[in-house]
């Protein structure tokens, strides 16, 4: 058990071991990328366990999609395939007993609005979760790293601002946006842990932490694989922990948002 899965145990449970109400079932839309959906599983287990004090395992469904397809969408701006895929995909899980979803990766929530409104089952934003987190610490400026989509996009940090209050800084030159995104797509998302690559990525967060970033978003979930608290002095926000806790929290029936 990390300290960092710790510190997002609920204070809310009073009596560890006894579950009270039954646990709620969650849809995984997973495989963008496989190696960040075994991050949420691995966390969304442990989350429960740690609430419970014991080995009580969530309820869970996983639908593992196409990473390759979907990246090929992207390239081409295909989004309206891309939405009737998470459609597709929010309708199985819901029709195997899911009672809310959420996407394993930042990048679809672009077209999050698109597929809630074609989806009767509800899904968790990890924007949310992310602005939870964040206001808690008490931060007003934050720095984003993610895709190309996540950020020269709103669909992230317009949440952020409008919901909490919460300024997003992104590299400002193009060419290092880029290359962050071809980090994600050709190493990242593979499972390659590069220490150059490692480098590159520290330099860029240490130059918005120097624009006034109080904090640093890892907003793509394969981030977390390569970055890690102890790199930073100023504290960084896991999206894939703060989106599995927010699933926690649906599953115990502690989430209020």
């Amino acid at each position: 058990m990390t300290d960092t899965i710790k510190s997002f145990v609920s204070s809310q449970n009073n009596n560890p071991g006894i579950r009270h109400t039954p646990l709620k079932k969650l849809g995984l839309i997973g495989g963008i990328s496989w190696h960040s959906t075994v991050e949420y599983y691995s966390y969304l287990n442990q989350l429960v366990n740690n609430y419970f004090n014991n080995n009580t395992n969530p309820p869970l469904i996983l639908l593992n999609l196409d990473q390759c397809y979907m990246h090929s969408l992207q390239r081409s701006g295909n989004w309206d395939s891309i939405v009737k895929m998470l459609i597709d995909a929010c309708d199985k899980l819901q029709q195997a007993g899911a009672s809310s979803v959420i996407f394993c990766a930042n990048t679809p929530h672009k077209v999050y609005d698109e597929v809630q409104r074609h989806s009767t089952i509800p899904i968790l934003h990890i924007a949310h979760a992310i602005g939870m987190s964040i206001k808690k610490r008490g931060l007003c400026k934050v720095g984003l790293i993610g895709t190309i989509f996540t950020m020269e996009e709103s669909f992230i940090k317009e949440i952020l601002k409008d919901d909490y209050n919460i300024t997003v800084i992104v590299p400002e030159k193009e060419e290092n946006r880029k290359r962050l995104h071809t980090i994600i797509q050709n190493e990242l998302s593979h499972g390659i842990i590069n220490p150059e690559t490692k480098k590159y990525i520290l330099d860029q967060l240490m130059l918005l932490e120097k624009r006034g970033a109080e904090g640093i978003i890892l907003g793509c979930t394969e981030f977390p694989l390569i970055i890690k608290q102890n790199d930073l002095e100023i504290p960084i926000f896991n999206t894939t922990l703060m989106h599995a806790q927010m699933g926690a929290d649906f599953i115990l029936g502690l989430l209020k948002y």
